[in-house]
């Protein structure tokens, strides 16, 4: 059931967004759910992923220390020395993500429907032409 609905917003997007960009030979705006599954199939990382990625991390550290704080009143050392490792784990891999980031750069969501060939090629030259 889950592949199915995954297979119909994929359909969704493709259809959507290439008829939107070939009638107002332009690039529509993109919904941020849609650009978050384009930032999931297509190489690189849009704005949208990486705004959604940051969330999810903030909200794994805040319920991973109150976890923590919960262990301290446990006074259970194992508890809190495995909590403590995935909290240190969890800031390691964003600032890692962050780093990598900031040397390669974030795509455009355009750039990414036109790899994955959602849009035209010619419809993104021609609304740079017109600017």
């Amino acid at each position: 059931m889950g592949e199915q609905q995954f297979q119909s917003g994929i359909e969704e997007v493709s259809s959507s967004s290439s008829n939107k960009a070939v009638q107002q030979f332009g690039i529509e705006d993109v919904s941020s759910a849609k650009a978050v599954l384009l930032g999931a199939l297509a190489p690189g990382v849009n704005g949208p992923t990486w705004h959604a990625l940051k969330i999810i991390f903030l909200v794994l550290v805040i319920s991973l220390i109150m976890m923590l704080a919960l262990a301290f009143t446990s006074s259970d050392f194992a508890l809190i020395l495995h909590i403590g490792f995935l909290v240190f784990i969890t800031l390691v891999l964003f600032v890692l993500m962050s780093r990598f980031l900031e040397q390669t750069g974030l795509v455009s969501v355009q750039h990414q429907m036109e790899e994955m060939g959602l849009m035209p090629k010619d419809c993104g030259e021609t609304s740079k032409k017109t600017d």
